[in-house]
């Protein structure tokens, strides 16, 4: 049995007297325990709102969620908001993508990491805050004492990341979410962070939900990956699938535009197309038509292509990469992701 599954996930955004904007478009993903699960795709593909929805994080005003969320067989958009928070922290937790914007700028370090040893462990004032100091040590922080009464404006940005990881394993959770936990580390303490989470789903059995842009994270870290575009997952399949035959144009596209090592200088880099902005409608059409490269007039912009499975993986896709040019994509891709 999955200890996270996710059905049909919708999120629609509301506003008064303008056009309802779909966000995240019936994604369906399942994580087991001590298992890693990717995220991938450009800023705006809805994978932050896919996993504040998961948490029970998103607004109850202007936004309609649908479809089915269960974890450890319960249902998470049925509970009630004390239920959630009783969940939340102790058996699920989140590591955010902007620490400034997610650490409270008035409160010390110390007592929003104590806050939850206090809720979720019962520990006593001054045993939460020899764990607290235990967990900034534990993620590099240095000097974790005199971090701790100190406020999230007097650490860095790497420091504040570092601290929002300390408190998403304090109570080493079932669930771990974490939206982009590397995005302000330096390489060195990037590799620290991808460790503690590698131990927490190996000795802990913790089912890791890791969002991110970076392939190279993912290629040394997720079982599986999914790849999303504008609300939608576009492929499915295990890591290596993945790296070694990308079918789906997106996908080879993210791989390609990756820097070369052994690209000739002064090469230029190979973006994929336009921006994320230029979508069509998935109800009628391929989101991805106004970017692709292998689109097929006629067909792409006027039918939704399905996910479906397509060998050891699944694809939503009316032309994916044949078969050989995926294979030549995937060398190009995984030498610079994984160095094989």
């Amino acid at each position: 049995m999955m200890l996270l599954e996710v059905d049909d996930l919708s999120v629609v955004f509301t506003r008064r007297g303008r056009r309802d904007v779909r966000a995240v478009d019936g994604v369906s993903v399942s994580i087991g325990a001590g298992e890693t699960l990717g995220l991938v795709g450009e800023s705006g593909s809805g994978k932050s709102v896919t996993s504040l929805a998961i948490m029970g994080l998103l607004p109850k005003r202007g936004v309609r969620i649908g479809g089915s969320v269960r974890f450890d067989g319960r249902s998470l958009l049925k509970l009630k908001q004390d239920e959630l928070r009783d969940l939340r922290g102790r058996d699920m937790a989140m590591v955010f993508q902007d620490p400034l914007s997610s650490l409270n700028p008035v409160v010390p370090i110390g007592t929003q990491v104590t806050e939850v040893l206090v809720r979720h462990r019962n520990l006593s004032g001054a045993d939460s805050r020899r764990e607290a100091a235990r967990l900034l040590d534990l993620v590099g922080i240095p000097d974790p004492e005199r971090r701790l009464r100190e406020y999230p404006h007097q650490l860095s940005g790497g420091m504040r990341q570092r601290a929002l990881v300390a408190m998403a394993v304090a109570c080493q959770p079932r669930l771990l979410i974490a939206d982009e936990p590397t995005t302000a580390l330096d390489v060195t303490i990037q590799a620290q962070i991808l460790e503690l989470l590698k131990e927490l789903v190996r000795e802990q059995g913790t089912a890791l939900m890791l969002i991110t842009h970076d392939l190279g994270v993912v290629a040394g870290l997720c079982d599986r990956v999914n790849v999303m575009y504008s609300g939608r997952i576009v492929e499915q399949a295990d890591r290596r699938t993945l790296f070694v035959e990308p079918r789906h144009p997106y996908t080879t596209g993210l791989l390609a535009s990756i820097p070369r090592l052994d690209s000739v200088e002064g090469a230029p880099l190979l973006p994929i197309p336009g921006s994320p902005t230029d979508t069509l409608p998935w109800a009628s059409a391929c989101a991805f038509f106004p970017r692709c490269t292998r689109r097929v007039e006629g067909l792409c912009d006027r039918v939704s292509p399905a996910l479906e499975p397509d060998g050891p993986r699944r694809l939503r896709c009316h032309n994916p990469v044949p078969p050989e040019e995926a294979v030549a994509a995937g060398a190009a891709g995984r030498r610079e992701v994984t160095g094989e």
